[in-house]
């Protein structure tokens, strides 16, 4: 779930595979490190995982940079990913533990499912705060489409669970990467015949 690449508040149009590489980046970065540390870094195998962390952190808030750069303005989400991974990321190179990089995953997306499935509790879409200038939906859907989002970023803090907890630790770092960006793009282009459904026509617009 991404904001747009055109976003409000005098933001710049942004190439979509630029805004992919700003978000993505960071994570493939992530995923090299920790695959080829012990070759690049010369640490011992089971220490890859601390310099990948490392070098995430950094990733991700030169990509928050450049996103500000290029875009003149900071995506929430951006910000969010930021904050959470220097958080984790730190509590994991400070405790010399990985559990805290590995359960990060399962506490942000426990996090949003909470957050939007509270708000369609208290009668207010949130998902139509980060999408409506992608989006213009009707009431309903917007109810629905939060639903959706909202458990299944649960079904990803689930998932996360069961990978890291009986896989091995290069195993949960692939699936971190290239597990959950495919799963969330094929849910998202599943929402399709809803959106069409419930999309509220621009005047002037087809």
């Amino acid at each position: 779930m991404s904001e747009t690449a055109a976003s409000p508040n005098g933001a710049k149009p942004i190439n979509p595979l630029v805004k992919l590489a700003l978000e993505f980046g960071p994570l493939a970065v992530f995923f090299f490190v920790n695959s080829y540390g012990d070759r690049w870094f010369g640490v011992a195998e089971d220490r890859r995982i601390f310099v990948a962390t490392g070098i995430f952190i950094a990733a991700s808030l030169i990509a928050l940079a450049l996103s500000k750069i290029v875009m003149n303005h900071l995506p929430r989400m951006a910000i969010v990913n930021a904050v959470v991974v220097t958080v984790f990321g730190g509590l994991t190179l400070a405790l010399d533990d990985a559990f805290f990089i590995k359960v990060k995953p399962t506490i942000v997306n426990t996090l949003f499912g909470c957050i939007l499935l509270g708000g369609l509790y208290f009668g207010r879409s949130l998902l139509a705060l980060v999408l409506d200038s992608v989006l213009q939906l009707d009431e309903e859907g917007w109810r629905r489409l939060t639903l959706r989002w909202g458990l299944f970023f649960f079904v990803l803090a689930a998932l996360n669970e069961v990978v890291w907890r009986t896989q091995t630790q290069d195993f949960w770092v692939a699936f971190k990467v290239w597990g959950v960006m495919p799963l969330t793009m094929i849910f998202a282009l599943a929402q399709t015949p809803l959106i069409l459904k419930h999309e509220i026509k621009r005047e002037g617009v087809e």
